[in-house]
């Protein structure tokens, strides 16, 4: 497996895990990401994250794919800023909040300060 690939292990899916992450973590807002993240000591670590963009802002299905993907690829290129700190289990949640489609760039910036300011709070 490639260390830049996103497998399905890496996806937060559990309804649980989203509710504690949602109930009980930490959360910020870095344009044009909300991020909420929730971190315990664990003997395996690892890193799950979960993406959404709301229909609330973007109405139509193809600009929220196009969002989320963006989002995806920027974070599958970038995950080691977080990945190698102290051994924890991490939850990781981006939330996209602008109503603008904005380009891969500007959202790469943003996933890199959300994934570096999260990395400090460990």
């Amino acid at each position: 497996m490639s260390d830049h690939s996103l497998p399905r292990t890496e996806r937060l899916r559990s309804l649980g895990a989203v509710r504690r992450m949602f109930q009980s973590g930490e959360s910020g807002f870095i344009f044009p990401f909300r991020y909420v993240w929730y971190a315990e000591a664990d003997a395996i670590p690892s890193v799950e994250v979960l993406f959404s963009v709301p229909k609330k802002f973007h109405k139509r299905a193809n600009k929220r794919n196009l969002l989320r993907r963006r989002t995806k690829e920027a974070y599958r290129l970038q995950k080691q800023l977080v990945g190698n700190g102290t051994p924890v289990n991490l939850d990781l949640a981006l939330i996209y909040s602008s109503k603008e489609v904005l380009p891969y760039k500007t959202i790469s910036h943003a996933v890199r300060k959300v994934l570096e300011s999260v990395a400090e709070r460990l």
